[in-house]
């Protein structure tokens, strides 16, 4: 006998009477050599590409996975790094032992990842193993990894920025139309995910070996009583007598439903943030009173990256179904983030930036979402936040022609709420944008705010009369109320004088206040020059078309050799 096949024959009897032992049965990971078996016999079939070898090796191997999972709950040892190694022989070997791998992951992510994700060893070989299997997981089990993003991301959430560049890169699998939507909330939220586990720290000890499943099944006797409590005398399980008023009992509470949703380790959909829970509205007074935590200042840094990732992904490869659904969700949380000014610069950067870019790709979002883009033209008056996505909004509506040629009456409708929002400013300010602001700057930073809500707004009327020339009329009315309004912005007046006098001249108000690229099934904007067409005829109205006064195209093309001689 070889020292191969010694080593393999060793290896195979520890497997074989580790099932024998009375203590390995209950707990097998408490035996470090059963891993190195493990491992030694992968490397073995790799190295003999044998499926006899397979086939004899894999019972030992799937009775020893089926015994450690069974003693999850009881063993005292982390049992993560002996699963991963056999699921790693599941994956490469299961088509020669016609052994289905989907199961054993899912046994692994439910009963050891759930339990184990804060254990730095555990975490650091858990995106290994995912790292190196990606590409067999995305095409063998491609729901997989979108099914448990909420554990993955609870597991980079508490190890930190440590493990970033390898999370990154298991990144992209976790999206999938199941989880594109539900992924995004989860990961402006992750900063409130830090607070919960640390919550969960701080009530019931190290979050290594102890499932967060069952606080939220309320198994603990004390949670029972607890509930029993709020039950029958109507308290709240976060009373604490004379320790209420404690940091401890000022965050976020177990038994608050957002509590629940963030600690999930499964997707389960699109659900409601309860932003307006009193346990939301304490965590985040309680994040802004206390120092940040090392922790969360990592998971402040990384958001912005992952967001970068998910939106690059997005304009890549999702579909404009699930991204037209996606931006009503930007504008509910584009002023629903962590209290944190850097972070929220950041993140509401990246949310409009990638809004716009939606529009831009597709106009027709603008006509489709024109009920959120509405209800969000009138909840400008609000906040900052809101006024700055109000604005942005303004800017789209006239920018893409509110959805293009095709969405006249989406464009009306459009045109009415910037009207009516245009009028109300006109006759008082009664922007409540002040309950942040104090002291003799409030007055001039009301005035500054309405001024340039009025700019975008006259900006978007003139642009969008120019793009559906049937509301020209009423365009006239609105900008020359502005004109001869006594705002004392000059900014404002001017520019709506301005944009009259353009409209005077069709073909050079089509020019300036057109869109800035044509419409799907457009022909080229006039007034531009096509470049990539010189050599063959020049595409403007300049100087012929705007003596001519006329709109349209030009009905005859001048080569540049009838207009500049050749040498």
């Amino acid at each position: 006998m070889s020292n191969a096949d010694k080593g393999w024959e060793f290896h195979l009897r520890s497997l074989s009477n580790s099932s024998r032992d009375s203590n390995l049965a209950t707990d097998p990971a408490s035996d470090p050599s059963l891993l190195q078996s493990v491992k030694k016999l992968y490397e073995l079939c790799k190295e003999e590409k044998n499926e006899d070898l397979v086939a004899r090796v894999y019972p030992h191997i799937n009775k020893l996975f089926q015994r450690s999972a069974a003693s999850l709950s009881q063993s005292r040892t982390s049992n993560g790094l002996l699963l991963l190694a056999i699921l790693q022989f599941f994956l490469d070997f299961g088509e020669a032992v016609l052994h289905d791998a989907d199961p054993s992951l899912r046994t692994f992510y439910r009963l050891c990842l759930s339990r184990e994700f804060a254990d730095p060893v555990l975490a650091e070989a858990t995106l290994d193993f995912l790292n190196l299997n990606k590409k067999k997981l995305l095409s063998s089990f491609p729901a997989l990894l979108p099914q448990f993003f909420p554990l993955l991301l609870k597991l980079i959430a508490w190890n930190g920025e440590k493990f970033d560049k390898a999370f990154l890169r298991v990144f992209p699998a976790l999206m999938s139309p199941a989880s594109f939507l539900p992924l995004l909330s989860s990961l402006v939220d992750l900063p409130i995910l830090v607070v919960a586990l640390e919550k969960v720290e701080r009530s019931s000890g190290s979050l290594i070996g102890s499932s967060i499943a069952s606080i939220q099944k309320s198994t603990a006797p004390e949670m029972l009583l607890a509930l029993m409590d709020e039950a029958y005398t109507g308290s709240t399980i976060a009373d604490g007598g004379a320790d209420s008023e404690s940091e401890e009992s000022s965050t976020i509470d177990v038994a608050d439903p957002l509590f629940l949703e963030l600690l999930k380790d499964e997707n389960d959909g699109l659900a409601e943030r309860h932003w307006t829970s009193p346990g939301m509205a304490a965590a985040l007074q309680a994040a802004i009173n206390t120092p940040r935590s090392d922790r969360m200042k990592q998971i402040l840094n990384m958001t912005p990256r992952l967001l970068d990732t998910y939106f690059a992904i997005a304009l890549h490869d999702v579909n404009d179904s699930l991204i037209c659904a996606l931006i009503p969700l930007l504008m509910t949380r584009y002023s629903t983030l962590f209290p944190d000014k850097n972070f929220t610069y950041e993140v509401r950067k990246r949310l409009l930036e990638f809004m716009l870019a939606a529009f831009q790709r597709s106009p027709d979002f603008v006509a489709l979402l024109k009920k959120p883009i509405m209800d969000r033209l009138g909840e400008g008056y609000d906040s900052p936040a809101k006024m700055e996505l109000a604005l942005q909004l303004c800017w789209a509506i006239g920018e893409h022609g509110g959805g293009g040629a095709s969405h006249k009456d989406a464009a009306r409708e459009l045109f009415e709420n910037l009207e009516l929002l245009l009028y109300e400013n006109l006759s008082l300010s009664r922007l409540g944008l002040m309950q942040e602001a104090r002291g003799s700057d409030s007055e001039n930073y009301r005035k500054s705010s309405q001024s340039r809500l009025l700019c975008f707004v006259v900006t978007a009327i003139a642009k969008l009369a120019t793009f559906h020339r049937e509301l020209l009329p009423r365009a006239r009315v609105s900008l020359g109320k502005v004109a001869r309004s006594r705002i004392s912005d000059v900014r404002v007046w001017k520019r709506a004088r301005d944009y009259l006098g353009l409209m005077n001249e069709p073909a050079i108000c089509l020019s300036v206040l057109g869109p800035s690229r044509p419409s799907r099934g457009v022909m080229q904007n006039p007034g531009t020059i096509n470049w990539s067409e010189g050599g063959t005829k020049m595409v403007a109205h300049i100087p012929f078309y705007i003596l001519g006064e006329q709109e349209g195209p030009p009905f005859h093309d001048f080569t540049f050799s009838d207009v500049i001689p050749r040498k």
